[in-house]
């Protein structure tokens, strides 16, 4: 039986300050965006013309992000290379410090590794190409004892312990089986992103989360349908001594076996599917913060699949805010809801990363929008078609009586979101309290600013902010004959 939204938020909200301790191969993410205009003389291959390029962090360093974004505590312990790359990796790891990744560790450097890259050229939204450097030798024994040393002491000090294998050679068998033990030994559950086809390497893990793929190998049993995929977990867990399977099924969502307890199958919460990089992170990542928060395993199960149903829909290796799993619990548990584009700021300027990082241009208007009428539609259809994503600045009530005075507005916000919501212009709205949208313009910092043509350059309200960075103003032609002033008047108002 599905949970209840109120339990689902309540799940949500006990991540926050739970303690993980993530252990496993971390890697460079490098995106290089760009266009395709031609196809190269010298061979039937297209020619990206580089737009620009983005790096992140990757496999275990992804588990951790996912981990800070949703409030928990988050500590990583992992081995890179002395090379550039290791130290970039090491910069985006200090970047992620801050009051919930108070016990964040730097990477541990080999001399001699390769640090793990993978670079993944993108041109629109289709992936060309992807280039892998790395090495998959295990640590040499003075770097393997450091890095258990400070295992044994991290998980005492953690609610949960993530292993995150991803094949690097990190994780070699003694290495797993020394840190299972540890687990075992502090009483803390053990969360398993597997890897490879030997899932004996993992015996005494709480949960482990292969694919459908992945427990195909492993089991050389059949994993399409529901019954395939439990009696394949339970094959896998007899076999290897595993405390649970929670199974990732891309379109048919994910299956729960435990020893000893109904198989629990959760359908597909994404409603749109843009990138599947990293799904497995955030299982892991969702699964073990609930476990050490206390959440027993279905509820972070059901609470793991909802996340992943946001994060696929994303571009590139992304991660879920709170304030979007809450929207996602309750317009799931609701219908869509009234307002379904309604974001925080926050929330906002995530899916605005997103959207460049798959190089579509982002547009901003503003305005009360009361008593919505023709000369609005007429701004919001220009303004859309400026840009490939719309996202329109909400004057919160508050904020609109001190423009307009006591009577007004006439719809409250709540009102006036749903109608803007409702018209396919509009991707994203966002409410503010200011008097201006000056403060959020300089943190969106949109590709396309757009007011009505009866300001003037001068007078647009961020447009020095856009120019600068190089984005432009538009000055929208007006429908004659309509303002919510104009309205109001007639009907007396």
């Amino acid at each position: 039986m599905a949970a209840a939204p109120s339990e689902l938020a309540a799940s949500l909200a006990a991540l926050t300050g739970s303690r993980v301790l993530v252990v496993g191969d971390v890697m460079l993410d490098r995106f290089v965006y760009g266009a395709v205009e031609r196809v190269s003389p010298e061979a039937p291959i297209p020619v990206v013309r580089v737009v620009r390029e983005q790096a992140m962090l990757g496999g275990a360093g992804n588990v951790l992000r996912n981990l800070t974004a949703l409030g928990a505590h988050a500590g990583l312990l992992a081995l890179v290379g002395d090379d550039a790359a290791g130290r970039e990796v090491a910069a985006l790891l200090a970047a992620e410090r801050g009051d919930a990744a108070e016990t964040l560790a730097a990477p541990l450097v080999e001399p001699g590794r390769t640090t793990s890259i993978k670079e993944r050229t993108i041109a629109g939204a289709q992936q060309l190409l992807r280039v892998d450097r790395e090495s998959l030798h295990e640590p040499d024994a003075a770097v393997r004892e450091r890095l258990l040393a400070a295992a044994r002491a991290d998980i005492a000090e953690a609610g949960a312990l993530v292993l995150s294998d991803y094949g690097k050679g990190m994780l070699g068998q003694a290495t797993l089986a020394a840190l299972l033990a540890a687990a075992a030994e502090a009483g803390r559950p053990a969360v398993v992103d597997p890897k490879g086809r030997d899932y004996a390497l993992y015996r005494g893990a709480r949960v482990v989360t292969p694919n459908r793929r992945e427990l195909q190998e492993a089991t050389g049993l059949p994993a399409g349908r529901d019954a395939e995929v439990e009696a394949a977990a339970r094959a896998l867990i007899e076999r290897c001594g595993l405390g649970a399977v929670l199974a990732t099924r891309s379109e048919a969502g994910m299956t729960l076996v435990e020893e000893g307890a109904a198989a629990l199958h959760l359908p597909a919460k994404a409603r749109e599917v843009y990138d599947v990089s990293g799904a497995g992170d955030t299982v892991v990542a969702v699964v073990g913060a609930a476990l050490a928060a206390g959440i027993g395993l279905p509820a972070a199960a059901e609470l793991a699949n909802l996340v992943a149903g946001i994060v696929v829909g994303k571009v590139g290796t992304a991660v879920a805010l709170p304030g979007e799993v809450l929207d996602a619990i309750h317009g799931h548990h609701a219908g869509s809801g009234p307002t379904p584009k309604l974001l925080s700021r926050e929330a906002l300027l995530e899916h605005a990363a997103e959207w460049r990082r798959a190089g579509l241009s982002v547009g901003f208007t503003n305005g009360c929008f009361d008593l919505l009428h023709p000369g609005h539609v007429s701004l919001l259809r220009q303004a859309k078609a400026a840009c490939d994503r719309l996202v329109v600045g909400l004057n919160s009530d508050a904020s609109v009586r001190r423009l307009k005075g006591e009577s007004r507005p006439v719809q409250d916000q709540g009102a006036r979101a749903a109608v803007l919501g409702s018209l396919a212009d509009v991707d994203r709205l966002v409410v503010f309290d200011e008097e201006t949208p000056l403060a959020l313009i300089e943190a969106l910092r949109p590709d396309v600013l757009v007011k009505g043509a009866d300001y003037r350059l001068d007078q647009v309200v961020g447009a020095e902010v856009v120019q600068a960075a190089g984005g432009r103003v538009l000055l929208a032609e007006l429908e004659p004959g309509h303002s919510t002033t104009g309205t109001l008047q007639r009907i007396g108002g």
